[in-house]
């Protein structure tokens, strides 16, 4: 009994030994994106992302970062680069957690970059991807902010670009911010971004 009892600790700790590491390696990819070295917290999330093949949260960190910062990118070898990593990343947060929200949000969002660096070449096959997208994120999840913000500054974007009325996408950005102030993530891990957005969002539409 007692050689069963030394068994389950020793168990207990190499799963908290294990766990500690994940926590340990994901504060530290977030704190090299905050010191802003973006790269550096890309490679960090890919690595943990093999050593925890069953966690769609790494790849989608990574994910995230090489399409945050498509956007603007000038030299088009560099951007595509980054967005076929960004979807490579997230065929495989796919592959782990489908039917994802989040993930759909930030698979919107990738087309999104691909639009804004080309309309012309992309608005027309991706554009419907991105409406669609948000669609079903929308049907999985109803309250969660990041869908309904996203959708919302999708829209607001179209109705600019055709030169329609902004104020009932206003309003979704409105609802959003709502349900960022009830929304708690998971765990400290899970998505939980978009806020700043929303309110920066909002005061263009003030004007």
């Amino acid at each position: 009994m007692k050689q069963l009892f030394i068994i389950v600790a020793l168990l207990i700790s190499v799963a908290t030994t294990a766990q500690t590491n994940y926590e340990k390696g994901m504060q530290k990819a977030f704190e090299l994106w905050g010191e802003n070295k973006p790269e550096e917290a890309a490679n960090m999330f890919e690595r943990i992302a093999s050593a925890e093949p069953d966690n769609w949260l790494p790849p989608y960190w990574a994910a995230q970062i090489n399409i945050v910062t498509s956007f603007g990118e000038q030299d088009k070898d560099k951007l595509a680069a980054k967005l076929k990593k960004g979807q490579d990343l997230l065929n495989d947060a796919t592959a782990i957690s489908k039917n994802n929200p989040e993930i759909m949000v930030m698979q919107a969002l990738l087309h999104t970059a691909w639009i804004a660096s080309d309309g012309a070449t992309y608005g027309i096959t991706l554009s419907p991807k991105v409406v669609e997208l948000y669609a079903k994120a929308e049907v999985l999840a109803p309250e969660n902010p990041r869908v309904v913000a996203s959708k919302a500054e999708w829209n607001i974007g179209s109705a600019q670009y055709f030169g329609q009325d902004t104020a009932p996408f206003c309003k979704d950005l409105e609802r959003a911010l709502e349900l960022f102030a009830k929304f708690k993530p998971e765990t400290q891990f899970h998505p939980k971004w978009g806020k700043d957005r929303v309110e920066q969002l909002l005061e263009s539409c003030k004007k």
